[in-house]
């Protein structure tokens, strides 16, 4: 890539030297690249789904700038057209102009995600400031600007669909949130603060993609491993003999459960907390960096702060209000959390230890507590949870029962990576729905998480079915040994699926607006409610299959299951606060604001909010909350508790109304999933259950009231 990056440079300086004859033969080599290019060549795969046996590395780059220039020449035309302006001749064409650019990179940020190299990596380092800089030069264009406001000052008289008018006030929001309406010099140092965060952003995310992949923990001595199983410890073995426990991005490590020596895991997680501190991997300059760039941004923008602009066209509208849920869950999680601590201690004391609870021992001896309180195995748990039965028997069997889907796999559509399997989607009348990607096992070139994104959006306009896909991180097991996954990665699976489903139920016109294209703080909903039924009878007594035996799960398990469902839900509400407002307090900091210091900053933020619990530390600490800093989620990573709230409120509808019916399913795809962003949001959720969401459920869900 970096040679054919040179070539193209070289190329172009030849061509400001040279003859006309040379200019056009270079040209011409240009555009024969470009048109050979399978990423602007219309795929010949079903559903327009990416041809991976013919994108290579190399076409990324080129295919990406064409896209900008598809883009920045079609706005130059709606900017330059004469006449009046109208829908057809501004929104629907500035619509319109992303086409090539969505589609291309589309497949790009999928494998720049789960399945990265060196050359991905040196693109998306090239490409940060320059996609700043496109989104930059469309929203604070002013001329597009003077048209775009004209069609919506024009609303009222306008003939159009509600669909379309929606369009356009979407339009309008972005563009003056964004700085339309800002004078020309504060539009030009806006886009430098962009530009600057674009680049910092990319490099904290390529930072630790590395720290986590580099800084797991090696074990020569395998009697260290005590607790692994034999197939655990058989996929961590590495040729020189050793043991590597690979850390994935949340704080606390799923190893720390299970292993029995103290010193391993103590180390397992400083290395987990330390990761992004120190060395060539150390984010912490990245992190003061791009907050203070952001309350700049806020300045100009003509707000206090970052979390106050941010929080515009959300359900939750300002910081305070996202406060004021922290405030609400604050002290019933203390109470809770409490009252586990004294459990894990005296489960401690129960063992023969003499020591202190420390955040690394909190997993292993909760999980005693659960064995003990509930009788309740993890081990024996994930023998009836094989990953294949959970996917195929679980989470589709459910989308069957709830909205009379079916699936077939689909072993001809070319995958990136061996693991993905591709299954094509029918409605109930057997009519084709799209196309569904999985990918669930970790590796080397996956960042870590889980997530939902599409390779091709829903859009009538574009006659385009959706092709989504669902990554894991799930870990892969020793060849010829099933994949067993724990309780948790279950309902991450199911919780993958709703994100899948309300982007594949999308009904919408116009892409921009379609399935998952809503606010943060919704987007969370569907996706939680689809965790409801990994736990349905119907549904687990279908996939919850002994891998040896084929045995469904006994009522007997699956009552500790359930009864263990409110266990360790203090720690776990805590961890998240904690995550949830290191983000909100790093985005309400002024302008005036100078933090050199990143734990200082982040130990008097938890004890602001009482939430400075040396037992339980955030889910995310700043060093390596990619959320915030490379992923999008900056002033909104309370979305998921927000959103749980929603979901536990809609689940309570359904428990009164008959949970897992067509009937259920129906509407709450009419009336929700296939909704897109084309509506408020909370008139949205009052159409579907008849009232304002309460907190209540959510509160019993976590044995919290």
């Amino acid at each position: 890539m970096k040679k054919h990056i040179m070539l193209v440079a070289t190329l172009a300086f030849m061509a400001s030297c040279n003859t006309n004859e040379t200019k056009k033969e270079n040209s011409d080599m240009a555009a024969t690249e470009i048109t050979e290019n399978p990423l602007l060549q219309k795929s010949t795969l079903d559903y327009g789904a990416p041809d991976f046996t013919k994108i290579k590395n190399e076409h990324f780059m080129p295919a990406i700038l064409k896209g900008m220039e598809v883009q920045n020449e079609a706005i130059a035309k709606i900017v330059a057209n004469t006449e009046a302006p109208t829908f057809d001749n501004t929104i629907l064409a500035l619509e319109e102009s992303s086409k090539t650019l969505d589609n291309v990179s589309a497949v790009f940020s999928a494998l720049a995600g789960a399945h990265t190299n060196d050359v991905i990596r040196e693109n998306q380092k090239e490409l940060a400031p320059k996609f700043s800089k496109h989104g930059d030069e469309i929203l604070l264009n002013t001329k597009l600007f003077e048209r775009v406001k004209a069609v919506y000052n024009s609303l009222e008289s306008a003939d159009l669909d509600a669909e379309s008018k929606h369009l356009v006030k979407e339009y309008y929001k972005n563009f003056v949130k964004a700085g339309a309406n800002l004078s020309e010099d504060k539009k030009k140092e806006l886009k430098e603060i962009n530009a600057e965060i674009a680049g910092l952003s990319n490099d904290f995310g390529k930072k630790l993609l590395d720290a986590s992949k580099k800084g797991g923990v090696v074990i020569s001595d395998k009697d260290k491993l005590k607790g692994f199983s034999e197939e655990k410890i058989k996929s961590i073995a590495k040729e020189d003999g050793t043991y590597e426990i690979q850390l994935i991005n949340t704080t606390q490590q799923p190893s720390l459960q299970t292993l029995q020596n103290r010193e391993v895991r103590e180390d397992l997680f400083k290395k987990s907390i330390y990761r992004a501190e120190g060395g060539a991997f150390d984010t912490r300059e990245l992190v003061t960096e791009m907050v203070a760039l952001r309350a700049k941004k806020a300045k100009i923008l003509g707000f206090d702060n970052y979390a106050s602009w941010s929080l515009q066209g959300t359900m939750a509208t300002t910081p305070d209000k996202v406060f004021e849920m922290f405030k609400n869950l604050i002290p019933g999680s203390l109470d809770k959390a409490a009252s586990e601590i004294k459990e894990i201690q005296a489960e401690i004391k129960k063992d023969g230890g003499d020591f202190k609870l420390a955040p690394y021992d909190w997993n292993h001896y909760a999980e005693k507590v659960r064995k003990s309180k509930y009788n309740l195995d993890e081990e024996e748990v994930k023998q009836y949870f094989e990953i294949n039965n959970v996917l195929e028997k679980g989470v589709f069997f459910a989308a069957k029962k709830l909205y009379g889907l079916t699936f077939k796999k689909r072993t001809d559509i070319p995958v990136y990576h061996p693991d993905v399997v591709v299954y094509e989607i029918f409605e109930e009348d057997g009519s084709k729905l799209g196309l569904f990607y999985g990918d669930f096992f970790a590796r080397d070139s996956k960042r870590g998480g889980a997530w939902m994104s599409a390779f091709v959006k829903q859009s009538k306009l574009r006659n385009q079915k959706p092709v989504v896909y669902n990554v894991c991180n799930s870990p892969k097991p020793a060849e010829g040994e099933p994949a067993l996954i724990s309780f948790d990665e279950v309902e991450t699976m199911f919780h993958e699926f709703g994100h899948a489903l309300h982007g594949l139920f999308g009904n919408q016109k116009y892409a921009s607006i379609s399935g998952t294209s809503t606010a943060r703080d919704f987007v969370e909903f569907p996706s939680q409610v689809n965790e409801n039924w990994a736990t349905h009878p119907d549904v687990l007594n279908n996939y919850a299959l002994h891998h040896k035996t084929g045995e469904v799960i006994p009522d007997a398990l699956l009552k500790k299951i359930k009864e263990a469902g409110t266990f360790n839900q203090g720690y776990s509400i805590i961890e998240n606060l904690c995550s949830s407002n290191l983000d909100m307090q790093w985005h309400t900091i002024g302008v005036d604001t100078e933090i050199k210091d990143v734990a200082k900053f982040e130990e008097e933020a938890l004890a602001k909010m009482k939430l400075k619990i040396d037992e339980i530390p955030p889910r995310y600490r700043s060093t390596y909350f990619a959320h915030i800093f490379s992923g999008g989620y900056a002033a909104g990573y309370y979305s998921y508790l927000w959103t749980e709230m929603l979901s536990h409120d809609a689940y309570d509808w359904f428990k009164n109304n008959g949970l897992l019916t067509r009937e259920n399913g129906d509407k709450f795809r009419k009336q929700v999933l296939s909704k897109g962003n084309t509506m408020d949001y909370a008139k949205m959720y009052r159409e579907f259950a008849g009232r304002d969401p309460q907190a209540t459920p959510m509160l019993k869900a976590r044995g919290l009231k």
